[in-house]
């Protein structure tokens, strides 16, 4: 059986040991197409072929930026990993200016990218990148190069034992990947990532999760994100079935399309589900609506294994079969498993979802650690709500003095890409320094608590953690994004953007009329009905800690107008310059 030390590896695997007939399934044109493991292998050499006669050579950079996941991806992923070249996965949302930044620090020779949309924001960088030498992309587009191009060079396989020279001469140590981080503050770190780095986070993961041969999976979240991308590794050498998601707003149709078996998420996508499910529940009315709240407020309350005793599992079944049971239809029907990353879980949704059989996993880890250093398992009592499970095989964590939370293992990077000044303020010891705060409970679950960095102190002298408060206050179907401010002020308050929609729909039940968002969220009435969700999210903090004012932003918070990271986090430098004004008034200033 073939052995697994370079991410390449994966695809021969799969192929040795199932042979499917769909390894990754993109759809075009309205039709689902499925790329076996041979044709999935058979391109990658394509590719690598080609690049080869490009001029394409051992650490070589190769910059892939796609819009949506798709097939293309994967095949360029492999081909440029087995000449010993390194890809660089770029995040289509960043800005013109970071474009730039990326291309030209990764020094990388040339550039695929998915469609219209991203070439012109390559284009539009491209006299600043002098070392780019061409752009392809996987659609047609005029003006430029196609994929299928490259695909022809290749196509000739007399180069095939030079593609197979360089697959051999690749070492399990050898940098693999340049992924660069959406940093909340300063330009984005380029994290070095081995081979081993991530076989062995794929390796370790796999006796975490219970995902079967011959299952389904739905891959959205951005495959340039390293959790995505270590998670389709992990598909691939458990032989389930790939199918990439249109995109965000096409997720609901393709779930019932593809009816996947597993998938991964984000906090903020359950949220959203989450109070689309209880937006429906609120419009029905009589007895469907009194069962579809008793069932909810039922599952608010689940703990696993059957923790609450018989006469709630009672109930539970019964809550299944009449109202969960549609949850799940809504989802494809066949969810069995979520896994969560990226961000804090509200342990409600943990519940929630739970209590619906479709439970989520949640797990913990960084770009900087391939990326997986912990995660819930359902299975041998490894589930714990409001924990981000235990430690993975072969990883350590240590809990420093001040609570931050260190890392050591096959799985930590080997440093940021030119720049051993940063690598030595977080890589001490052999230990990775994370920036979050957390806890080891006497059961080994891991417990993160705030991000270091994020942390601040009042005037006072008071410590506040304000992701605490700010993920108790997004329980609110009022509020779609919160940040909590405060550092060397007398008291904590707080910077909220209202969730609009759902304020909309609240206004027309209470025959309010607002012209624009500016109108609302200066409405007394508006203030006062989300002073209520602060006072109800304030009641679980110590006195110092309570959020005792807050302002609303007129404008929705995005990754597009550079207040959202791509993966979503708070870019609270930029918000708090953006609203100055509003903070300002806070403190009577």
């Amino acid at each position: 059986m073939q052995t697994i030390s370079r991410l390449f590896d994966f695809p021969y695997y799969q192929l040795e040991r199932y042979n499917m007939d769909k390894s990754l399934v993109t759809k075009y044109n309205g039709n689902w197409v499925a790329t076996s493991t041979r044709e999935y292998i058979d391109k990658a050499n394509t590719i690598s072929r080609a690049l080869l006669k490009m001029g394409v050579r051992a650490d070589d950079k190769v910059a892939i930026i796609s819009l949506t996941n798709r097939t293309e991806w994967n095949i360029m992923d492999i081909g440029v990993l087995q000449l010993g070249a390194q890809t660089v996965p770029i995040y289509p949302t960043i800005s013109e200016e970071d474009y730039a930044y990326v291309l030209n620090h990764s020094e990388a020779r040339h550039c695929f990218v998915s469609c219209g949309e991203v070439f012109e924001k390559v284009q539009s960088v491209r006299d600043q990148v002098p070392g780019l030498k061409e752009i392809y992309s996987f659609d047609d587009i005029p003006g430029c190069k196609s994929w299928e191009e490259v695909l022809q060079l290749g196509a000739d396989t007399e180069n095939q034992e030079d593609v197979e020279a360089c697959k051999k001469a690749v070492k399990p140590g050898d940098v693999a990947t340049l992924i660069y981080t959406s940093g909340t503050t300063g330009k984005p770190k380029g994290v070095m990532l081995s081979h081993d780095n991530i076989v062995s986070n794929v390796l370790a993961s796999e006796k975490r999760v219970p995902f079967e041969a011959g299952a389904t999976s739905l891959s959205f979240l951005p495959v340039c994100h390293i959790f995505e991308r270590m998670i389709l590794y992990l598909y691939q050498y458990c032989g389930i079935t790939i199918y990439f998601a249109e995109g965000i707003e096409a997720i609901s149709d393709n779930l019932k399309e593809v009816k996947p078996n597993v998938m991964t998420v984000v906090p903020r996508l359950l949220e959203k589900v989450y109070d689309k499910i209880i937006a429906k529940g609120a419009d029905l009315t009589g007895i469907k609506k009194k069962l579809f709240f008793w069932a909810v407020e039922l599952g608010l309350q689940y703990e696993p294994y059957g923790a609450n005793g018989w006469w709630y599992e009672f109930r539970l079944k019964i809550a299944r079969k009449l109202i969960f049971s549609k949850w799940q239809a809504g989802l494809g029907g066949n969810l069995e498993t979520m896994v969560s990353g990226s961000a804090a879980l509200q342990p409600r949704l943990s519940r929630i979802f739970g209590a619906a059989g479709i439970p989520v996993m949640e797990g913990y880890g960084l770009t900087e650690t391939s990326p997986v250093i912990s995660v819930n398992d359902q299975r041998n009592k490894g589930w714990k709500i409001g924990t981000v499970g235990k430690t993975i095989g072969k990883v350590e964590v240590r809990i420093a003095k001040d609570g931050e939370i260190l890392c050591k293992g096959p799985n930590v990077m080997l440093g940021y890409y030119k720049d051993p000044e940063k690598t030595a303020e977080v890589l001490k010891d052999g230990y990775f320094h994370t920036g979050d705060i957390g806890e080891l409970d006497d059961e080994g679950f891991l417990k993160i608590t705030d991000r270091k960095k994020e942390m601040f102190k009042t005037s006072g002298g008071k410590y506040v953690a304000p992701q605490l408060l700010e993920n108790r206050m997004k329980q609110s179907r009022f509020i779609e994004q919160v940040m909590v401010v405060g550092e060397g002020e007398k008291m904590p308050a707080a910077l909220i953007q209202p969730n609009f929609e759902f304020l909309e729909d609240w206004a027309k039940i209470h025959e309010l009329n607002f012209n624009g968002t500016e109108q609302m969220v200066n409405d007394q009435r508006v203030i006062d009905r989300i002073q209520e969700e602060v006072d109800l999210a304030n009641e679980n903090f110590a006195k110092w800690e309570k959020v005792k004012q807050f302002r609303l932003t007129p404008d929705a918070w995005t990754v597009d107008n550079g207040l959202l990271t791509p993966t979503m986090k708070l870019k609270r430098a930029q918000i708090k310059q953006k609203y100055f004004g509003l903070y300002e008034d806070i403190y009577g200033r």
